[in-house]
């Protein structure tokens, strides 16, 4: 009976304690870094955008192949290695988001436990797929035209536009459906649907992004 007891209120403690970190406001990252060679190495908190000082940027060392960063501010933030040893391993973009967030940092890094966290995963991988694939596109595209086939090239291109098009609205459509926050502002900035353009003139139109045609004012 005290057994049972006692681990009733271990449980109990776990759970406050989880509970207390999930209402504090801050966001506590628990890093696992693959990789003995990294041991003892330094891990940093970089702030995706905005100044980078000794007030902004945060870091820790590796230990047991574990790192753990605590911020109260909602940015987005990059987590990288020490620059020195930091080939082969991904750079990851984390969501400064109030609550538990789970990093690995790998050659293919990841990061989950928050809403925002959640849906910036399932980003990335869409987009190292796109990468990915596109890569092979215009690899191919290379290939033709170095054999003169520009017909199939030029073909292969419009189907590349066409895959990159589609990414380009998943991304748009993900930050519209998100309607604010952190991550809604960082993929609402990554393909506006205009630009402006400057003429010859000094006058400046305003062009559609995918057609590079001019938007026409509705009067």
């Amino acid at each position: 009976m005290k057994k049972i007891l006692l681990c009733f209120m271990a449980v109990v403690a776990a759970t406050m304690f989880f509970s207390c970190q999930q209402s504090d406001g801050k966001c506590h990252i628990q890093g696992v870094v693959k990789g003995e060679q990294f041991e003892g190495k330094r891990v940093f908190l970089v702030p995706f955008s905005g100044s980078k000082t000794a007030e902004t940027v945060d870091s820790v060392e590796i230990k047991n192949g574990r790192f753990a960063f605590e911020t109260d501010v909602m940015q987005m933030y990059k987590i990288l290695i020490d620059f020195r040893f930091r080939v082969g391993v991904q750079p990851l973009l984390v969501v400064g988001e109030p609550g538990e967030v789970q990093v690995i940092i790998d050659s293919v890094s990841h990061a989950v436990g928050t809403p925002q966290n959640d849906s910036l995963e399932k980003w990335k991988t869409r987009t190292e797929i796109h990468n990915r694939e596109l890569y092979k596109m215009r690899m191919y595209i290379k290939d033709l035209q170095g054999r003169f086939d520009t017909v199939q090239a030029k073909y292969i291109l419009q189907r590349a536009d066409s895959f990159h098009l589609v990414y380009k609205n998943y991304t748009r459509q993900l930050a519209k459906n998100m309607k604010e926050g952190v991550l809604h502002d960082f993929l609402k900035d990554m393909f506006p649907l205009t630009y402006e353009k400057k003429m010859p003139d000094g006058s400046v139109k305003i062009m559609n992004a995918d057609t590079h045609e001019e938007v026409k004012s509705e009067e």
